[in-house]
């Protein structure tokens, strides 16, 4: 492909963090901290735009073989990758927020943009677990509403010097929050989801949307249906449409296996993939190491992805 003139951006996904059983690679469920560490300075030498860092808090036996039982927190993992990498951003995706107060979550991204001389890119959602809410004693009824809510809350905790806020779910006034993230207006903020109300909180609140189980063939009337919303206009030439390359064949709410999940390896399959996508209007490609048998492997599989696949996209 030649290039279009249009950067294409490139986000990883940083393996050993979950063991999702479609996608997951056989060196995974034995993998600890140092080869995730070593993965992420791996990466941050090279020309990935972002990593991306899955999230459940807990999840339910009865889900287990769908989904696995490993899946990192967002913000403690983001934190540690971001204090072990240099360049490279951070990108939830994604992390349930009606899980947290948003006077709280506001707090620690702020501190680790600050820290990381404005790194990190919130993906958020509002989540599809229910018995993940229940235990949490978040009520997930509210969730949408929740989640419009402390999107607002964030936003004034991070761009306002006496921040306050008069909500149905939060309340705040005469108060400080510092240090404030370097990032301006405040970090990005991608949301996740499939349903037209996702949509629509992405054309109002966000500055990405980050579609699952979409494919290239539905993503064109997605897209024109956030473009027809009347805040989307002001964010056009900034907003990110975030799809993975990794062809999902799972059940949408209970993850089941419905068949074979494909992750494309070799060259021509790629490319064939990120030019379909980039051609619907992605902007942004979500790229899952193959499900090759080593850590080494995995390791010389990114490297070639960015020296062979990246620089045909820009």
């Amino acid at each position: 492909m030649l290039y279009s003139g249009v950067d294409m951006k490139f986000a990883l996904a940083t393996p050993a963090i979950q063991n999702y059983p479609a996608g997951m690679a056989p060196w995974e469920p034995g993998a600890g901290g140092a080869e995730v560490l070593r993965f992420a300075r791996t990466a941050d030498k090279l020309s990935w735009d972002w990593l991306t860092v899955p999230e459940h808090v807990l999840m339910p036996a009865e889900m287990v073989d769908m989904m696995g039982d490993r899946f990192a927190e967002g913000i403690a993992t983001s934190a540690v990758l971001l204090g072990a990498t240099e360049r490279i951003r951070l990108l939830t995706y994604v992390l349930v927020l009606p899980y947290r107060h948003p006077v709280m979550l506001a707090k620690q991204i702020a501190a680790m943009d600050f820290l990381a001389g404005g790194r990190f890119t919130l993906g958020t959602a509002v989540g599809h677990i229910e018995r993940e809410f229940e235990i949490l004693n978040v009520p997930f009824k509210e969730r949408g509403r929740m989640t419009d809510e402390y999107l607002q809350a964030i936003k004034e905790c991070w761009t306002s010097e006496r921040p306050q806020f008069d909500g149905q779910y939060v309340k705040f006034s005469d108060i400080a929050v510092n240090p404030k993230p370097p990032q301006q207006p405040h970090p990005p903020i991608f949301i996740g989801g499939n349903s037209r109300a996702a949509m629509r909180r992405a054309a109002v609140h966000g500055d990405g949307w980050i579609p699952w189980l979409i494919t290239a063939e539905e993503l064109p009337e997605c897209i024109d249906y956030m473009r027809a919303q009347p805040e989307f206009e002001a964010k056009a030439d900034r907003f990110e449409i975030v799809m993975p390359t990794t062809s999902y064949n799972v059940e949408d709410y209970s993850h089941e296996e419905m068949g074979e999940t494909r992750i494309a390896a070799e060259r021509d399959e790629i490319m064939r993939d990120i030019e379909k996508l980039q051609k619907a209007g992605i902007t942004v490609a979500q790229v899952m190491p193959p499900r090759v048998e080593t850590f080494e492997q995995c390791l010389e599989w990114v490297e070639w992805f960015d020296s062979d696949i990246i620089p045909n996209f820009r």
